[in-house]
């Protein structure tokens, strides 16, 4: 018997509390659950995305290669059913996000073919989305 998944609940620090808080709303279009003077929670996806302040920090982006891109570790992000991937990528180039890794096929014809992108919050947060046309490929060898 499969378990139904869960919505994960992620914390992610900002510096400008008020800045992601336009970004996740009006241009993720998450809509806003609680909050205070220095946090903010979010639906994304149906997950609990919370936004925390802190003080911007000065380290440096790290990145590792996949399939010949440089992707940001840390990041986060949501696995969407295929034709949600497409018309959300399409929302955000529409708004102007500027995309680390534009949208594109993953590992075409290979185990685990994927779309994704991946994009900076205003904070630089990295995000990254994909979708699997075959949701078993998601965790196949």
């Amino acid at each position: 018997m499969e378990t139904p998944i869960s919505p994960f609940h992620i914390a992610i620090p900002v510096y400008n509390l008020e800045e992601c808080r336009t970004f996740y709303r009006d241009i993720l279009n998450c809509d806003e659950g609680r909050s205070s003077d220095h946090w903010v929670d979010f639906n994304l996806f149906g997950h609990q995305l919370v936004i925390h302040y802190k003080p911007k920090s000065n380290e440096d982006l790290y990145t590792n290669s996949v399939d010949g891109k440089e992707v940001p570790v840390p990041h986060y992000g949501v696995v969407l059913p295929w034709k949600t991937f497409q018309d959300f990528a399409k929302n955000l180039s529409a708004k102007g996000v500027q995309f680390i890794i534009e949208p594109y096929i993953r590992f075409e014809g290979q185990v685990g073919e994927q779309a994704t992108m991946c994009f900076n919050d205003p904070s630089g947060n990295a995000l990254e989305f994909k979708a699997f046309k075959d949701i078993t490929q998601l965790f196949a060898k």
